[in-house]
């Protein structure tokens, strides 16, 4: 009998898109023919995975979960909203999502973790589930938020289950005040954040290239004032304000009074508290954003 090597059943998964254990299997009863194995999953049904890898999945489910300190975002795609109404999808997706809490919200790690009771990786799971199914799935994005002794609360926009939606917020805060207390302003502040679409958390936190970028914008826009160079860099000093309270959490206008500045909703929810309260970050992933589809699909 022919020796199954790693690659080989490396290169059979990635032809068929089937799981790691099953191209094993169908290399050790083809003895190791790569032709006939691709045909032996065929006939079994678990090649379907690759025939439908190149279609576009911006369907799906963000999925929150958390647990003290901690708290991950994952998004589960398919390719159309029935799907994501599959309650042995929902599960899934759930499932993958409490397998995130223990890989440091990196993706790939995700994918590579073992899922629950299945005897084979997250990753090998969905493309056992595509061959179920019928249609594309990909475990896309995943995210996390920490906050060491305090708490991370999640908010699901467009709640299509429990704990699962078109939009994850994570918000971490840091506070040795009531966890209740600080999950329900966490909570407010991750409702406030699926609303504003903050680019960072803090003026420090935003990407320097972005803001490069603005500055730029503005100096010309400036200049075409025609003023001294004196009152144009003022007037970018001032319109570059203007853009940190637009596009940086703390400092955004909290979207359910219309008033007060994130920072000092924090500020104030410590007095209530009665301790102080550290913004640890926060975390915000919609469904589909940036997938290209095609007009057919």
């Amino acid at each position: 009998m022919a020796a199954i090597t790693a690659q080989m059943v490396k290169d059979l998964r990635e032809t068929t898109g089937a799981g790691m254990m099953d191209c094993k299997a169908a290399l050790q009863a083809t003895d190791g023919d790569m032709e006939a194995a691709i045909d032996w999953l065929r006939k079994k049904g678990l090649a379907k995975a690759a025939k439908k890898a190149g279609r576009a999945a911006a369907e799906g489910l963000v999925v929150a979960a958390t647990k003290p300190g901690l708290g991950v975002l994952v998004e589960v795609n398919s390719e159309t909203d029935f799907v994501a109404r599959n309650e042995t999808f929902q599960k899934m997706a759930r499932e993958i999502a409490d397998v995130a809490l223990g890989a440091n919200g990196d993706v790939e790690a995700v994918k590579a973790s073992a899922y629950p009771g299945a005897g084979m990786s997250v990753a090998d799971k969905v493309a056992e589930m595509v061959g179920q199914i019928g249609e594309n799935m990909n475990v896309r994005r995943a995210a996390m938020v920490k906050a060491d002794g305090g708490v991370v609360a999640a908010y699901i926009h467009n709640q299509t289950v429990e704990g699962a939606g078109k939009i994850g917020v994570l918000v971490g805060l840091k506070s040795s005040g009531d966890p209740g207390k600080l999950n329900a302003v966490g909570k407010q502040i991750a409702m406030h954040v699926a609303a504003a679409r903050p680019l960072a958390g803090r003026v420090e936190d935003l990407d320097p290239a972005v803001v490069a970028r603005e500055k730029s914008v503005l100096v010309e826009q400036a200049r075409a004032s025609g003023k001294p160079d004196e009152v144009v860099m003022k007037m970018v000093e001032g319109r570059l304000r203007k853009f940190y309270e637009e596009s940086v959490l703390l400092e955004q206008i909290f979207v359910i009074d219309g008033e007060t500045k994130v920072a000092k909703v924090i500020e104030n929810a410590a007095k209530q508290i009665g301790s102080p309260i550290e913004f640890t970050g926060f975390a915000r992933l919609e469904l589909g954003e940036g997938v290209e589809k095609t007009e057919e699909e």
